[in-house]
């Protein structure tokens, strides 16, 4: 690049070398096989999984690391329940004051428009005295209850909105101001709505519920390293070493056994747990029904697609990382 364009300033728009030196707008970096996670790797430690298991949909845990996960997700569950309860009783006893207050407006009412009409009252028992006309008539009242009640409560009702009109006025009545706290714009608080707080599975983007109840066991057939000095050994199924865990054992499908990895397609079946590659889903399981290791029976909705990242090529899944700078707009 030549050094002109370098030190070009008198442009409307940053260079391409302005933008590497400086932090600004939104940069994406393209991430490689070492930033991608293993197909059997723990989506919370990112590690090789122990006693691994899987939720409903194929993302893979430690049980340790799951069953931690989802203990500070009850407790933090606990807590916002605690939360929610006390804005509920809040919101009840506001609503409770706000019936109060449309109570006492609607008396205020009554007793204005009684003096009112006792004023008028006493004018029209004056013109009558002067008159002499008396009647010995008297008129029946009839007392219902509940229509008193319900006409109590369509007052009360009529208050209420007109105090929140009136509220409402008086807030527009303001001229918004950010700076100072007294007159910034308030929201007016929506009222709270049956909130159903459960634990969820972090590694899904967007999450979905997950539960203690729901984790499948997963079975790994490994193949063991050969030790130092000795040949290689036969592919052995997962009967065989069950509990091999280490670094460098390499994993396999129990049918076939061909090397699982992050470029595979693997399928976890849920009544016996065994991984099995795609190619042998599809042509072993899928027609037969049944698990092609330990013929157990398996449905459709039995066979459930391990969740894997990319290999860092086009065809393995391409990832990228976002960092979301500033950018200034005219």
């Amino acid at each position: 690049m030549a050094k002109h364009s370098r030190n070009n300033t008198a442009s409307s728009v940053f260079t391409y070398a302005e933008r590497r030196i400086h932090d600004y707008g939104t940069k994406k970096q393209r991430l490689g096989r070492e930033s991608m996670r293993r197909f059997d790797a723990c989506s919370l430690c990112l590690q090789r999984a122990r006693d691994p298991v899987a939720c409903q949909h194929g993302h893979l845990y430690c049980k340790e690391c799951v069953y931690t996960d989802l203990l500070a997700q009850k407790k933090e569950i606990k807590r916002y329940q605690a939360k929610l309860d006390q804005m509920a009783k809040e919101e009840e006893s506001e609503k409770q004051r706000a019936r109060e207050a449309a109570r006492a407006r609607v008396l205020k009412d009554f007793e204005t428009s009684q003096s009112a009409l006792a004023t008028r009252r006493d004018a029209s028992m004056e013109v009558s005295s002067t008159n002499d006309v008396t009647r010995g008539v008297k008129r029946k009242f009839d007392f219902d209850q509940e229509k008193v009640d319900a006409l109590a409560l369509a007052a009360e009702d009529a208050a209420l909105k007109q105090i929140e009109i009136e509220q409402a006025e008086a807030r527009r009545a303001k001229l918004p101001d950010f700076w100072l706290p007294s007159l910034t714009p308030q929201a007016a608080p929506a009222p709270l709505k049956d909130i159903k707080l459960h634990t969820l599975c972090h590694a899904s983007s967007p999450s979905h519920s997950m539960n203690l109840k729901s984790l499948i066991p997963v079975k790994f057939s490994r193949l063991p390293a050969p030790a130092a000095g000795s040949t290689a050994s036969t592919p052995s199924s997962s009967s065989a070493t069950p509990k091999d865990s280490s670094e460098d054992a390499t994993c396999i499908c129990p049918s076939c056994k061909k090397e699982l990895s992050n470029s595979t397609i693997i399928f976890l079946i849920k009544p016996c747990s065994h991984v099995v590659c795609k190619t042998c889903n599809d042509s072993l399981i899928k027609p037969s029904k049944q698990c092609a290791v330990c013929d157990t029976v398996a449905k459709d909705d039995d066979v459930v697609e391990i969740k894997r990242e990319g290999t860092g090529f086009s065809a393995g899944g391409r990832a990228e990382s976002v960092k979301v700078g500033v950018a200034f707009q005219g």
